[in-house]
């Protein structure tokens, strides 16, 4: 059976889509790029915001007219969206095979043997995780699923459900298959990490232990931690963040707001001088921190005040980086009971205002790396250079694109590096930052 994989939002979302392939594969399934040439072809979908719902819809579409103009003799869509609006879905899209949710998932292998398109599993092969994307060399390592938090503008626990722990020794012999399969730098994701291990009893194991262990058990040279809540940021992690250089120095702490006002009506658990002391905190024990953050504007009541108040704390706070959306109601939240009172228009304005604020913050705190020397992973080789405009203007030749351990896999930015020699996808090169202009840089690679 050929496989065709349309994996939608986020990583958390791929690291799913890469454990459902691996399973697929185990029994016999072999992937191709090639969708219409595919025999089925699997829909991971996302329902966290309005566009993504609706790319998920067309990518359902599209795979839906193969039937009729390719060689697909199945569809298969899962995902966010599909627990929410499976029964809906199957009203509106007949021509999808399966609609499976996620407590469903179990029934994928058999349906799909039951129509002939599966066999029975490979022997000796274990299943394990299939690599989707261009290289193997960065990687996502989730550790939980669901989530506890009553955020108002949110449906993740509407479809994930409560928050659940995979198991200590599950992830790392997870890791393990990452590294052996190549990678370079594991991500870790979940909704929250810093709730990593609190559904495991008094005695089991929290993040700072489940840190050790992957340091313990595998040699992967960059560990990144992406989405914790500030209240997660124990002494123990910080701690362990400060003094174990595989751990990079890099944060994603989503504070959504800093209207206090704004902040109690979200339901979110932290308010302004609890992330302005947690953030002083982390930079005094971490002082190469990166802190990246997620801020949502036009959230029902949100006045220009409380929006100015926003935006007064990221000029004080000075976020590395800073992600942002504009509130869209969502289906059974608490959000959706209160008016929707922020025009669109409105919403759109703010949420450009507020990244305009951010892009000059970020190019300051980039600015003060420049002349530091540090590890670069090299991601690729341009196929052209860059506008030499865009950075230091020198036109030096570009040899290689890579990151540096304070910008995160495709959110951050990237790194040009000049005279990257030899070096390949994956491997790490010692370079000093010559230049900078909003989220990228400029390097040289060092003999």
């Amino acid at each position: 059976m050929k496989l065709g994989v349309v994996s939608l939002g986020c990583d958390k979302a791929t690291v799913d889509s890469e454990r459902l392939v691996g399973e697929l594969v185990g029994h016999g399934a072999v992937v191709t790029r090639d969708l219409a040439r595919a025999d089925v072809v699997l829909v991971n979908t996302c329902g966290f915001i309005d566009a993504a719902k609706r790319e998920s819809i067309e990518a359902i579409l599209d795979a839906a007219r193969l039937k009729t103009t390719g060689d697909v003799k199945a569809v298969v869509a899962v995902g966010c969206l599909v627990e929410r609006y499976q029964r809906e879905l199957r009203t509106e899209i007949p021509e999808v095979d399966l609609f499976l949710g996620f407590s469903d998932l179990h029934h994928l292998v058999p349906e799909l043997g039951r129509r002939g398109l599966l066999k029975d599993p490979v022997a000796g092969h274990p299943g394990e995780r299939r690599f989707l994307g261009e290289g193997p060399h960065v990687r996502y390592l989730k550790i939980s699923e669901g989530c506890d938090h009553t955020c108002a503008f949110c449906a993740i626990p509407l479809m994930r459900g409560k928050h659940r722990s995979e198991p200590l020794t599950r992830l790392v012999r997870e890791a393990q298959t990452l590294e052996a399969q190549g990678a370079r730098e594991i991500n870790l994701v979940a909704q929250d990490l810093g709730h990593y291990g609190r559904d495991l009893g008094a005695g089991g194991p929290k993040l700072h232990h489940l840190l050790d262990a992957l340091l313990a058990e595998t040699t992967v040279p960059w560990y990144r931690l992406l989405y914790v809540y500030s209240a997660g940021l124990t002494e123990e992690v910080v701690g362990r963040l400060a003094t174990r250089p595989r751990l990079v120095p890099y944060l994603d702490m989503p504070i959504q707001h800093a209207s206090d006002r704004v902040l109690e009506r979200m339901r979110r658990p932290e308010r302004r001088d609890s992330i302005r002391q947690k953030l002083a905190w982390l930079r005094e024990t971490i002082p190469d921190l990166a802190v990246r953050t997620t801020c949502l504007v036009g959230f029902p009541g949100e006045t220009d005040e409380d929006f100015r108040t926003l935006l007064a704390f990221l000029e004080e706070a000075q976020f590395d980086r800073l992600g942002g959306f504009a509130y869209s109601a969502q289906d059974g939240t608490r959000g959706a009971q209160y008016e929707d009172d922020v025009p669109d228009a409105l919403k759109r304005d703010r949420l450009e205002e507020l990244l305009e604020v951010q892009r000059a913050i970020s190019a300051e705190r980039l600015a003060w790396l420049v002349g530091r020397e540090t590890e670069a992973l090299v991601e690729a080789s341009p196929t052209s250079p860059p506008d030499p405009l865009s950075l230091s203007g020198e036109g030096a030749p570009v040899t290689r694109i890579g990151r540096v351990k304070w910008q995160a896999d495709d959110v951050d930015g990237v790194t040009y590096i000049e005279r990257g020699g030899w070096a390949r996808p994956g491997d790490f090169v010692r370079v000093r930052i010559t230049g900078s202009e909003d989220y990228d840089f400029r390097a040289v690679a060092l003999a």
